[in-house]
Formats: C-alpha cells, sequence, structure tokens
C-alpha cells in the first residue's frame, strides 16, 4: 500500500486526515489510522477460518473462492461506480492493471490460498504464503547477480529458518506437502502481483480497483467451473465456528462482508491515513489475528515450534522491508532529492499498494 494518495475521494480524506475532528482517545485512535489498519488485518485473518468452517461441510475451494470473489464484487460495485465520477475511460486506460489483478492477485493467490487451508491449519498457510517478499528478494538476487544488503540477507535467513520450524519436519505436527506447496503457490502469485504493481499509479481510484479485480476473479473462476476445469461443491450443511452451530449462509456472510468487504475499504482507509508504507508494516499483524480466530473458531494452534517459525517468518519480512525502505531513502538523498515517503523511488519491496490481493 504505498505513499498516501491525492486521488482519495474527498469523504475518505474527511475520515481520516482531520484528526482533531474527533473526540476522545477512541476516536483519536481511529483517526490516526492505526486503529483502522489493525480493524483491516483482524478481518482480513478471519477469512481462513470462515473457508475452512465451508470446506469441513463439503464445499470446494473453488466454490469457496467464487462465492466470495462475486458477493464482494457485487456489494463493492455500489461505492466504485460513484468514485468514478463518469470517467469511465479510467477502465480503458487501466484494463490490463485491473485484470491482472483479478486473474493474479484474486483468483489465483485466494484458490491456491483455499487449497492450503484446506490440508494445513490456517495459520501454518497463511505463513507460507507470507514468503512471497523472500521469494522476491531470491528472484532479484538471482536474476540481477547482485547480492542484497546485509538487512536484507538477514531478514531473508531469518524467515527461511523460520518456513523449517513451520513445517516442523522432526515433530508430532504432521504437514500435508501437497497442502505446503499450495501455500508457497499463493506466495509465488503474490510475488508476482507486487513486481506487476511495483510502479505506482494514481490515475485509478483503488475501490475501483478492488472492485473491478474482484468482477475479473469471479468471472475467471465461474468460467473454470463451466469448462470443468475447476470443481465445484456447495453445501447447505451446518457449519461449526467455536462452540456455535450455525447456518452456512452465517459463514458464508462473514466471509464476503467481514473479510473481503470490511477488509478491502478498512485497508485502503488505512494506506491514505498511515501512508501506504506504514500500513503494509501494520498489515503483518494478519498472520496473529489469523492464528487467534482460527484457535477461537476452528481449536486450531500451531504448535510451539510452528509459532516460534512464524515469528521468524515475520521478523524476517519487517528486516527486508525495513531494509528496501532505507535503501530507497538513501538513494533518493544521494540523488539530490527529498527523502520523504512520496520522494523515494519505489523499489519492487518498498512499494507497497492501496489494494492488495487478499488472502
Amino acid at each position: 500500500m504505498p505513499a498516501v494518495r491525492k486521488r482519495a475521494e474527498a469523504s475518505v480524506e474527511g475520515a481520516v486526515s482531520r484528526p482533531g475532528a474527533t473526540r476522545g482517545p477512541a476516536a483519536g485512535f481511529l483517526a490516526s489510522g492505526l486503529g483502522v489498519a489493525l480493524f483491516s488485518s483482524a478481518v482480513f485473518g478471519l477469512s481462513g477460518s470462515f473457508a475452512k468452517a465451508l470446506l469441513e461441510t463439503g464445499w470446494t475451494p473453488g466454490a469457496a473462492v467464487t462465492a466470495r470473489l462475486t458477493g464482494a464484487a457485487i456489494i463493492l460495485a455500489v461505492p466504485a461506480v460513484p468514485a468514478l465520477r463518469g470517467r469511465w475511460n479510467q477502465l480503458k486506460d487501466n484494463w490490463l492493471t485491473i485484470l491482472l489483478f483479478g486473474l493474479i492477485g484474486v483468483a489465483a493467490c485466494q484458490l491456491f490460498y483455499f487449497n492450503a487451508v484446506a490440508r494445513l491449519s490456517v495459520g501454518v498457510a497463511l505463513l507460507l504464503e507470507y514468503l512471497a517478499p523472500v521469494i522476491i528478494v531470491l528472484w532479484l538476487w538471482a536474476a540481477s547477480r547482485r547480492r542484497p544488503r546485509p538487512l536484507t540477507i538477514a531478514g531473508t535467513l531469518f524467515s527461511l529458518g523460520g518456513l523449517i520450524l513451520v513445517l516442523d519436519l522432526t515433530g508430532a505436527v504432521k504437514i500435508d506437502f501437497v497442502g505446503v506447496l499450495w501455500g508457497i503457490a499463493a506466495a509465488v502469485c503474490l510475488a508476482i502481483y507486487f513486481f506487476i504493481t511495483a510502479k505506482e499509479n494514481d490515475t485509478l481510484p483503488p475501490i475501483v480497483l478492488a472492485s473491478g479485480g474482484l468482477m475479473v476473479g469471479a468471472a475467471v473462476m465461474w468460467l473454470a467451473a463451466a469448462t470443468g476445469l475447476l470443481p465445484m461443491a456447495f453445501s447447505t450443511a451446518d457449519t461449526k465456528l467455536g462452540p456455535w452451530v450455525t447456518p452456512w449462509w452465517v459463514s458464508l456472510g462473514g466471509l464476503i462482508v467481514l473479510a473481503t468487504v470490511l477488509a478491502y475499504v478498512s485497508g485502503i482507509v488505512a494506506a491514505r491515513a498511515l501512508g501506504s508504507k506504514v500500513a503494509s508494516f501494520v498489515s503483518l499483524t494478519e498472520v496473529l489475528f489469523a492464528v487467534i480466530w482460527a484457535w477461537l473458531l476452528l481449536g486450531e494452534l500451531p504448535g510451539p515450534i510452528q509459532l516460534l517459525g512464524g515469528v521468524l517468518i515475520v521478523g524476517g519480512v519487517v528486516l527486508v522491508r525495513v531494509d528496501e525502505l532505507r535503501g530507497s531513502r538513501a538513494a533518493a538523498a544521494a540523488a539530490g532529492g527529498s527523502v520523504s515517503e512520496s520522494a523515494a523511488t519505489p523499489a519492487p519491496l518498498d512499494h507497497a499498494n492501496d489494494v492488495e490481493p487478499v488472502p
């Protein structure tokens, strides 16, 4: 999620840029953007739990992803249309960005993640996906043959060491290696998405990109199902969330409304309030929230070794991001430019996006 965008709609800007207009500590916390960013991470973290509740009753990963994308695309189209303000040419000018975001950042990334969730615990599946920055570092190292800076190397080693602990190869926890491959595939999709969007694009409102990407993703999923490429099975059996047995539509509604619509919108608001790079750091708390939700709603909790591995993975990603941010600011300063967030030339990991792919 990159630097605060000038293209923010007035209503959103008013909500996040006038902290003095709010009253009380709670309101000030939300107005600062930090509360909104944490809320966004919390609801994003629900997706794995809601999806797994459906998968355990007979839904296929493809069906869960398709229903999620279709419902969220319809709901987000409501604010997306007025956000365009009649400038429909923006869709034509950015059709490739929307298409790639829908194909890779939405459809493929979520389908692979849900396939991983079907075979692994929610926390382990999400941690595997969070290896995307490490994949980017290794790819750039191999392609450019330029050794990364020491802090990036340290972060990469931390994350790879954390991966070994998460897999817990010699422990009592049995890991499904097909599920691991699905999780790594989701990480690869996330890495590709970051490369695709490495250049800032201020011509398309992020709510429009989110809605358009979800529509593309839903269309791809329905097409794959219609051609028989994607198994599609739904179930109306009750789902179990924590101590509660609920109708299937409760889990599906939570997956669509909470873990997708509210997650996207609050993430965009947080990016504009905090600045995209800071918001992307806060978004790392999604792993923590996902583990907590899976524990409360599914009774899943990674073992101590896996939790330690998770800490190393997230810590490694933080080191990589910090090093990239420092590197871009140093380059801007050496060139005589401002070292501010908006002036720094974004590196592949330094740049984040107002609209991140949802796990």
